[in-house]
């Protein structure tokens, strides 16, 4: 096994490498038996040994390590996906997350998230900033539009506003699967070290003596799919079933999609998005 994938990591570094253009990176023209860089110009791009770059294209090179695939995907000018499958290839895994602060979401996900009209549905960031919504998360959940945007963060609205407490059907239970869930998340983008994190984590600690108890109780739960009880002023209790999805290629956001648990929660919500949209 460990020598296909040898093999296979080989055929992969000779084909990224053959699809280089020498003049792109200043080197001379000249005759080249072989499109594309030589081995030993990808070697000191990524300052490694010319010769044990040459022996992982024949699949003979051993394992390398992480930093060394970060060298020659730097070196390959390998794209993300790209850089991704040569962990993938190198080493059996992907590499670490790599945390990226965003603040926004591009058009073409803003649609997926309207195209779902009686789904209320959000995707956040990896601190949980909430960056794009729907009309149906508007009606139920928090109209994410009438707040700044520093404050269009779950947790904030969890613990530091009014409505976090009153909304939330069994807060308690809530707040402590929401700080367990945020802290996985977290570490899974690799923000866990960002200063992002630690300041929501500092702030949140000074503002709110319950999240500094949950947070210090190390708990972590996954977020994949449960059930939310919203208490909403004018459709009353409202049961939903929430699922968490990736963005593919985006380890940084996340989205969460509800539906209502019955028929008379669907009522519930469509009546409310109609009022609202009128």
């Amino acid at each position: 096994m460990a020598g296909d994938r040898s093999n296979r990591l080989g055929i992969y570094l000779r084909d990224r490498r053959a699809r280089l253009d020498p003049a792109a990176f200043g080197l001379g023209g000249g005759r080249r038996r072989t499109p594309g860089l030589r081995r030993e110009e990808v070697a000191s791009r990524a300052n490694i040994s010319p010769t044990w770059y040459t022996w992982l294209e024949q699949g003979r090179g051993g394992a390398p390590s992480a930093d060394v695939l970060d060298r020659i995907a730097r070196s390959l000018m390998l794209t993300e996906p790209e850089r991704e499958h040569l962990y993938m290839l190198g080493l059996g895994r992907p590499p670490e997350a790599r945390y990226q602060a965003v603040d926004g979401i591009s058009p073409r996900l803003q649609r997926v998230l309207d195209g779902m009209a009686l789904s209320p549905a959000i995707i956040k960031n990896a601190i949980w900033d909430v960056l794009g919504w729907n009309g149906a998360a508007a009606a139920l959940l928090t109209d994410y539009s009438l707040l700044p945007s520093d404050q269009r963060n779950i947790l904030r609205l969890m613990f530091t506003n009014g409505k976090g407490r009153t909304r939330n059907e069994d807060w308690d239970s809530v707040a402590r699967f929401v700080v367990g869930a945020f802290r996985a998340d977290v570490a899974r983008a690799g923000a866990q070290d960002s200063v992002d994190a630690a300041r929501l984590v500092e702030e949140l600690s000074r503002l709110s003596s319950e999240f500094q108890m949950l947070w210090q109780d190390n708990d972590v739960v996954a977020h994949s799919e449960g059930v939310k009880r919203i208490r909403h002023p004018v459709a009353g209790l409202v049961k939903l079933e929430f699922s968490s999805f990736a963005v593919e290629g985006r380890p940084e956001l996340g989205m969460i999609v509800y539906n209502p648990a019955t028929q008379a929660d669907a009522e519930k919500l469509r009546a409310l998005v109609g009022i609202v949209e009128k």
